[in-house]
């Protein structure tokens, strides 16, 4: 088969980095592209694993997103969504890891829940990340807020935190709240995290009825049920996590720009930025968590031609004004991250140190009575 030279051959083709990727013919199931000197075939189907059930968070994500890289990819594959939940979305990962073709008819969408438990090297994980070559990833923020019954404002909470015991209703330890709960150790804030809620909703209704001192909400959720408690002088946000630049730093999260970041506040305490193994526990989780909040992954091994062919789509449309106005509901001032920077900040944030793990063990006995 030879490939065309000019984009105009077809009615149906797409300029790369690299090389011209052009639609060259259509096979039984399959559309064959060229990429260099690599012939690849993207699949008429693409199964996208969701390990959690219908209508919740992660779903409503990947079915934003379904047509959107569906048009973009060449072909016009479609996406059928796979509910697999349970355990957490470990049962339905960890069939994804045992049982996907590798030749990029099946995606896994993951999130912040899937990411942890890996890192946490629970034993009813049988997936590994490095298997798993990343696409797309999306970011969320967060903002830590407290009752005004704590001070006046930011300033006077933070103390009075350090001085005596808050409560703070958690579903987990070891779940989204935890680098929150790093952060605000690292403050100097004696928190007891009460753990059982059922969603981090139920932990804001403890904080409405005062059954909780100080709560944590992710952006979308602070927009639309938190920010009424502020403007109404029932709650005051302290700080938010921020977000993680391409070069890896922590900046100001744009959904709340005029908010200081935990680094922001704990340097203007302490004089110097925070160092050790309970900062470094705090950037990763921190970063699996909240700027890598939910992804699509395919195996590893999928042609690599074929994992830039799914990469280049999310770059043609995550910068265009269409999507933006459509994607800023779903998922608020944030732009997906897509490619290279997104394994790049995989790798970081997925590899714990023996020294941080072991800190973190340490912590979450003898502060939470937890265990991972």
């Amino acid at each position: 088969m030879t490939c065309p030279n000019t984009p105009s051959a077809y009615p149906f083709s797409f300029h790369c980095k690299r090389a011209l990727l052009t639609i060259a013919c259509s096979t039984l199931g399959f559309v064959s592209i060229c990429a260099s000197a690599d012939e690849v075939t993207v699949p008429n189907t693409i199964h996208w694993t969701i390990p959690f059930g219908v209508g919740g968070g992660t779903d409503v994500w990947a079915r934003f997103f379904a047509p959107w890289m569906s048009e973009n990819i060449a072909g016009n594959p479609t996406l059928v969504i796979d509910n697999v939940p349970g355990g957490g979305s470990i049962n339905g990962s960890n069939l994804f890891a045992m049982r996907a073709q590798h030749d990029g008819s099946q995606w896994i969408g993951t999130s912040a829940s899937t990411q942890y438990p890996a890192m946490l090297e629970d034993r009813r994980v049988r997936y590994d990340y490095t298997d798993w070559a990343p696409i797309l990833a999306t970011p969320t923020g967060g903002v830590v807020y407290a009752q005004p019954n704590l001070g006046s404002d930011a300033d006077a909470i933070l103390k009075a935190m350090s001085e005596g015991r808050v409560k703070f209703a958690v579903q987990s330890h070891t779940g989204l709240e935890l680098p929150v709960l790093i952060a605000l150790d690292l403050l100097g804030a004696d928190v007891q995290a009460v753990s059982g809620m059922r969603s981090r909703g139920e932990g804001r209704l403890a904080f409405e009825r005062g059954e909780a001192d100080i709560d944590f909400q992710t952006t979308s959720a602070y927009f639309s049920s938190v920010e009424p408690l502020v403007e109404s002088g029932r709650a005051i946000p302290l700080f938010s996590l921020g977000v993680l630049n391409d070069e890896g730093e922590i900046v100001r999260d744009p959904a709340f720009a005029e908010l200081p970041t935990f680094l922001e506040v704990y340097e203007r305490l302490n004089g110097d930025a925070p160092e050790g193994p309970a900062y470094d526990a705090f950037r990763k989780f921190f970063a699996s968590g909240f700027t890598l909040q939910k992804m699509i992954l395919v195996p590893s091994d999928t042609p690599t031609a074929l994992i830039e062919e799914y990469r280049e789509a999310a770059r043609r449309f995550v910068d265009t004004e269409a999507f933006e106005s459509a994607a800023e509901a779903q998922l608020g001032p944030y732009t997906p991250v897509v490619g290279d920077v997104v394994e790049q900040h995989l790798q970081e944030a997925m590899s714990l140190s023996d020294e941080t793990r072991q800190w973190l063990t340490e912590w979450l006995r003898e502060q939470h009575g937890a265990r991972i």
